[in-house]
């Protein structure tokens, strides 16, 4: 793969955050997000009007929300439920009047609450007057000081009482969104990393903030697509399991996660906490694919001749890593037999993917994942090397673990540049 040349046509460099936060995209931060003017090019290009456009890995619903804009009928999934809950706020478009309205109510309701904060913090927890859903979590108390505790336990409270489920995960999309800000978190940090310096955001005028932001999205979104019937789907199972007929899908957009995706469930512990995801993090760890927290036994076949080169070589340094990266690339291996399975004869699949390092051992995914498509029917109709100075990654990495780390800390850039694989259904 090292032979493509860069096509700096795809970088979408001169893209500034206000042209690529438009509409419903700037809800929620999420790792690795697409930039919405990727997809839209894909889907503007390879796609007619009506068409099924379907994201396998879909994240914060990026390809969803392009789809459904563009008149195309939108099917995603993903296995993390923090990816349903955003990519489902940002695919619903809400009346704003009446949005307004229900937000209205909710933070009078939630200020009326914290009226009674002269309680006493301990005492308010302790109140039998005061419901709070506060997690039975002990990681809570790690990451939260009380007085931020008690805040968002009330704030939760009360959006979990909303009727109108739409409303609701809109909220409950804005509390996920300001729970980094109100707790220890180091904020410029893509590992979970305490900050005894931090001056903690106030809960209440956060999610104030955060609500009356996504509200302005919202109108955008809403005069779009308000008065428009529009087909989307926002599923959470996984990529090889979707649940879609055989030959429905006239294009595939998607961008996989990298080897050691299991480490972006650190990034979203915080909403895992406090919604009840998962009470272990190595419970949530376990859902993402090729995570190394699996108990299950899988018979492995990789297709791929370099695939079992690397993890033989991996295997050599670390069998723990290379047992996950061989894991990785055999359930990418299932979502690629999937992938074929439901897509048209003759239909497109763009996936973007980088290469990357684990223990100095290159992964070079691009050229895996193409041997492994091409064994089950796929072929190369060009492959595209970009440049990504706009993609929102976790761009620094340790040279001698590979994992993610701090950027003062780092000694080089991760993923440079990435590929688009672009594979027709024969």
């Amino acid at each position: 793969m090292r032979s493509v040349e860069v096509d700096d046509s795809w970088s979408f460099k001169d893209l500034g955050r206000l042209q690529t936060s438009y509409l419903t995209h700037d809800y929620h931060k999420y790792p690795a997000k697409f930039i919405p003017q990727l997809t839209a090019r894909f889907i503007k290009e390879n796609s007619l009007i009506g068409d099924l456009v379907c994201d396998p890995f879909m994240g914060s619903g990026t390809t969803l929300v392009e789809a459904i804009v563009n008149g195309r009928r939108a099917y995603g999934t993903d296995i993390n439920p923090v990816a349903v809950l955003i990519s489902k706020a940002k695919t619903t478009p809400i009346e704003p009047a009446y949005l307004k309205d229900q937000i209205s109510h909710l933070l009078g309701d939630i200020k009326s609450s914290m009226g009674m904060k002269h309680l006493g913090q301990m005492s308010l927890l302790a109140s039998n007057d005061v419901h709070l859903d506060l997690p039975d979590n002990n990681r809570l108390g790690y990451w939260f000081p009380e007085k931020q505790m008690v805040d968002l336990a009330i704030i939760l409270s009360r959006i979990n009482q909303i009727d109108d489920q739409d409303v609701k995960i809109f909220s409950l999309c804005a509390f996920s969104n300001i729970l980094k800000g109100c707790s220890r978190w180091m904020m410029k940090s893509v590992k979970p990393t305490i900050d005894k310096e931090k001056v903690i955001a106030d809960a209440y005028k956060s999610f104030v903030h955060q609500t009356r932001r996504m509200m302005i999205k919202n109108d955008e979104f809403w005069k779009i697509l308000g008065t428009k019937d529009f087909d989307c789907v926002v599923d959470n199972v996984d990529a090889y399991k979707m649940r879609l007929k055989d030959d429905s899908v006239s294009l595939i957009v998607t961008s996989p996660p990298y080897v050691t995706s299991y480490e972006y469930a650190d990034l979203h512990q915080l909403t895992a906490i406090w919604l009840g995801y998962a009470e272990k993090l190595s419970e949530f760890r376990s859902k993402f694919i090729g995570s190394i927290q699996k108990c299950d036994h899988l018979s492995i076949d990789l297709y791929s001749k370099l695939g079992r080169k690397t993890v033989n070589e991996l295997r050599q340094i670390d069998k723990r890593e290379a047992n996950g990266v061989e894991r990785y690339f055999f359930e990418m291996q299932m979502c690629f037999q999937e992938m074929h399975r439901v897509l048209k004869h003759g239909g497109t699949a763009f996936i973007v993917i980088g290469d990357t390092e684990l223990k100095r051992v290159g992964i070079h995914n691009a050229d895996v994942f193409i041997q492994t498509l091409e064994k089950f029917g796929f072929k190369v109709y060009k492959v595209i090397k970009r440049p990504i100075p706009s993609k929102i990654l976790p761009l620094t990495r340790d040279k001698k673990t590979g994992r993610f780390i701090a950027a003062l800390k780092a000694d080089r850039l991760a993923y440079p540049f990435e590929y688009i694989l672009t594979m027709v259904k024969i």
